[in-house]
């Protein structure tokens, strides 16, 4: 049986190779997202380095740092050589990654177009594992006034409270909405329950001259503009 190269560990890498050392002295954007990992979790197991677990942490994610951050504790713990600590800790800098890009959303105060819409509500919803539906209350020039969850758990007529909507767009003097819920199946095909409650809204706003401006399906990475496809 053979025993492993001694240069098996990130220890005796050169500098130039190693994580932490690349990282300060050419910076974080040159590092991989296994790299990265490697630099949370301090140190592989004795089969392998940190590097080589954090490539294999991520490629049960389908090297996706979104689908990295909906696994649990638990589920990290799985890996040989990943401990609740080390777990806790990618945890934790995924959660600050998430909370980062809410932040950056919150500056968008206009909107513009179906993707800043998007931008706006994709931290908020889009990695979520069930369905909620949001409204963004808009100005006459599409600035955001207000923005509220109408419902969570699932879409159906019945849980949208039709009075609720206006009252609040009222209260914000908003002549604009747009509607959106995310679809954690990461399917972007509007359903005809979709397609009902669009109307219904749309339907009940138009009473007060206020517009539907359009209705966003959000998934992970991507998402299905209603006004975009002409059939708002």
């Amino acid at each position: 049986m053979h025993e492993k190269p001694a240069s098996f560990s990130i220890k005796n890498w050169s500098d130039d190779d190693k994580p932490r050392e690349k990282l300060v002295h050419k910076g974080r954007s040159v590092l991989s997202d296994a790299e990265l990992i490697a630099i949370l979790i301090g140190s592989g197991s004795r089969d392998e380095s940190a590097v080589e677990l954090g490539k294999r942490i991520l490629a049960s994610a389908n090297n996706n740092l979104n689908e990295l951050g909906k696994l649990s504790i638990k589920q990290l713990m799985t890996f040989k050589g990943i401990g609740e600590a080390k777990a806790v800790t990618i945890a934790a800098a995924l959660e600050m990654g998430r909370r980062r890009r809410g932040e950056e959303a919150q500056k968008i105060s206009k909107i513009s177009s179906s993707k800043d819409a998007f931008d706006l509500l994709q931290p908020r919803i889009g990695e979520l594992q069930h369905e909620e539906f949001w409204i963004l209350y808009l100005s006459n020039a599409n600035k955001v006034l207000y923005s509220a969850q109408l419902s969570k758990g699932g879409l159906t007529g019945t849980l949208v409270d039709v009075r609720i909507v206006m009252r609040q767009a009222l209260e914000h003097g908003a002549v604009g909405l747009i509607l959106s819920h995310n679809h954690p199946s990461g399917t972007l095909r509007p359903s005809e329950e979709d397609r009902k409650v669009t109307q219904k809204l749309k339907r009940a706003a138009a009473a007060l001259d206020i517009k539907v401006l359009d209705h966003l399906i959000i998934t992970q990475n991507d998402y299905y503009s209603f006004a975009d496809e002409g059939i708002l």
